[in-house]
């Protein structure tokens, strides 16, 4: 599968610049498998929910003028939910994921969702996660997936938790984790963008550095399933929750 990540410098609280940003970073390229956009792509961080309030459902849009598989952040259309959408490329929605933990500690106004979502994609089992969820083993699961894909606007103040929690999350998985983060600054923050690809060893596969960028990386779902043939500690981890 190939995958793109746009690691974008979001336009605060500007839809339409963002919108054309997208385009115009993304139209032209080879072809793409799933393009993955950060979390909240059209806004950034914005709790203005007026504003917001549907900007999830622009993944659609952007599916069909991309003519291609675009899983994309965004707010419900009722303002409620912080919201990741995965769209074919006719704009017909085929996965939505809430946020199951909104940042409370700067005070995110949108609602949690209730757990871990799963769909087979291109022969793989993908699961999308927002900014915060990182944080959280259990919102990674169980049941586990074989590609975790965490959509972010994580400041540049907290890079160390980023990159060393993406590489924790796919080793105790055993599967690849795509961090696909903002990059620039805001009203409140500096972006560090560090978008990348951490493979089931915990290898690094792609990484995006810190300016607006699409990095494209293949996935190949074999590997990371001979891996946990080989070395099967998810089996051993049902073992003891059963035993539990």
């Amino acid at each position: 599968m190939r995958l793109g990540l746009l690691q974008l410098d979001i336009a605060w609280e500007n839809p339409p610049a963002n919108l054309e940003r997208i385009r115009s970073l993304v139209g032209g390229q080879p072809a793409l498998d799933l393009l993955v956009l950060p979390e909240m792509f059209a806004t950034g961080f914005s709790f203005n929910r007026t504003l917001t309030a549907g900007t999830a459902d622009l993944t659609h849009q952007l599916a069909r003028e991309l003519h291609c598989y675009v899983l994309g952040g965004g707010v419900s259309a009722d303002a409620q939910f912080n919201q990741a959408v995965l769209a074919d490329p006719t704009g017909r929605e085929l996965l939505r994921y809430t946020k199951q933990f909104p940042f409370r500690p700067g005070n995110e106004p949108y609602r949690s969702g209730a757990g871990p979502v799963i769909i087979e994609f291109a022969g793989i089992q993908l699961s999308p996660l927002i900014c915060y969820d990182l944080r959280f083993p259990e919102a990674f699961g169980p049941p586990v997936a074989e590609l975790y894909i965490v959509i972010a606007n994580w400041p540049a103040e907290r890079a160390l938790h980023w990159n060393a929690l993406l590489r924790a999350r796919a080793i105790e998985n055993q599967a690849c984790v795509v961090g696909v983060n903002r990059c620039g600054r805001d009203p409140h923050h500096e972006y560090i963008g560090e978008s990348q690809v951490i493979g089931p060893t915990g290898d690094l596969m792609a990484h995006a550095g810190r300016t607006e960028q699409l990095v494209t990386v293949e996935i190949q779902p074999e590997i990371i399933r001979e891996y946990r043939r080989q070395f099967p500690t998810l089996a051993d981890a049902r073992r003891f929750r059963a035993a539990s």
